[in-house]
C-alpha cells in the first residue's frame, strides 16, 4: 500500500536530512522546486540547492527537531506548519526553537515536487508563541 501524501511530508521533515541529505533523494522529486519566502528575502531552489543549504546548516546543527502543529492534504497538495527547533554542535544539551515554517508541497509520483514556503524567526514575545503550541 502506497504512503499516504501527509506521510510522506511528515516523514521528510522529521528525517534527519540537514545530517543525511540523502534524506533528501528519499523524499523529494529529482526536478523539484521550492519557491521560499523569509525575512531575509525570496529563494527558488533546485535540490541540489536545498541540498547545499542542508550541509551547510548541518554544519551548525547537532539535531533539528520539527514540531509540526498542522498537517492537512487537499488532492496532491499538503500543507504542513512547524517550528523548528535545534540543539547546536556548541551546546548540544539545550534545545532552542529558531524559525516558524508554513509550506504548501504538490506531490508528483510519491515524492515531494514543487514547495511553496514561508518562514519567519521566533518571536521573543511568549505571547505570540502560544500559537505555535
Amino acid at each position: 500500500m502506497a504512503k499516504s501524501k501527509k506521510k510522506i511530508v511528515r516523514e521528510f521533515y522529521e528525517s534527519d536530512f540537514f545530517n543525511d541529505t540523502s534524506n533528501l533523494d528519499k523524499y523529494m522529486h529529482p526536478e523539484m522546486e521550492l519557491y521560499w519566502n523569509a525575512k531575509t528575502g525570496y529563494n527558488h531552489m533546485d535540490i541540489q540547492a536545498v541540498k547545499d543549504m542542508a550541509t551547510e546548516a548541518g554544519k551548525s546543527f547537532d539535531a533539528v527537531r520539527p514540531h509540526i502543529t498542522h498537517l492537512m492534504s487537499d488532492g496532491d497538495n499538503v500543507v504542513i506548519r512547524f517550528t523548528y527547533h535545534v540543539t547546536t554542535i556548541e551546546t548540544p544539551e539545550v534545545e532552542e526553537p529558531i524559525a516558524h515554517f508554513m509550506a504548501i508541497w504538490e506531490l508528483k509520483d510519491g515524492l515531494m515536487y514543487r514547495g511553496y514556503q514561508m518562514s519567519q524567526p521566533i518571536e521573543e514575545d511568549k505571547e505570540a508563541m502560544k500559537s505555535w503550541k
